[in-house]
């Protein structure tokens, strides 16, 4: 936050995307070198855990290791929304994301209010990469980008800046893609998501929580 977004502040928007690309490359690709200098692969394997079932039905089978994701998620979403809701903390980062000048002006400090925000998301995605990780026992530098891409969709689809919205969005497009690849076609599924949310955004631009703002003048 301090090398790459920092000094591009009064840069135009697009400018600090470009950067978080280059971040994010130089990250992967580091953690790559890294891992093959220490271990000759970057691709690190967990032990299989939490492979107890409990049996529903002749159909249906529930394991121990997605209760404790869903679980685990849940109560992270919720930790989040209080904090950002619930907080000083939490009302500062609310502010500056909607104007910086006005929030200097009333005595937030706005670069060590944003470098928290970046702690914060670093967390989430932390606690994001181990449940992934549990759930499918192995990890590699490069897992991030479909896992974003995803994310920033689902985010899209419930409505950016509503936590809510953007769960209810993850999990829709979580059904959507496991009925896709059912129903239609594994193929297509991806070609599928991105239509709904085609769709939907034609109908709510904003997002199926999110709420249309209308700039001032």
């Amino acid at each position: 936050e301090r090398v790459a977004y920092r000094p591009l502040r009064s840069a135009p928007r697009l400018v600090p995307l470009i950067s978080a690309f280059g971040v994010s490359y130089f990250l992967q690709d580091f953690v790559r070198v890294a891992e093959t200098f220490a271990h000759n692969s970057f691709y690190l394997t967990l032990p299989s855990i939490f492979k107890r079932e409990f049996v529903l039905n002749e159909y249906t089978k529930v394991t121990v290791r997605a209760i404790l994701i869903v679980g685990v998620c849940l109560a992270a979403l919720a930790i989040l929304y209080t904090f950002i809701h619930r907080t000083k903390v939490g009302s500062a980062i609310r502010c500056v994301s909607q104007n910086q000048t006005m929030s200097a002006l009333l005595g937030i400090h706005v670069n060590k209010t944003i470098t928290t925000t970046f702690f914060v998301g670093a967390a989430m995605g932390g606690v994001a990469g181990t449940m992934f990780a549990i759930q499918y026992g192995m990890i590699n530098p490069y897992i991030g980008i479909t896992i974003g891409n995803k994310a920033f969709t689902a985010a899209v689809f419930g409505g950016i800046g509503s936590i809510p919205g953007s769960m209810l969005g993850g999990v829709l497009l979580g059904i959507i893609e496991s009925l896709s690849k059912a129903y239609i076609s594994s193929q297509m599924a991806d070609a599928i998501v991105f239509g709904v949310l085609i769709i939907v955004l034609l109908v709510r631009p904003a997002g199926i929580l999110g709420k249309q703002t209308r700039e001032k003048v």
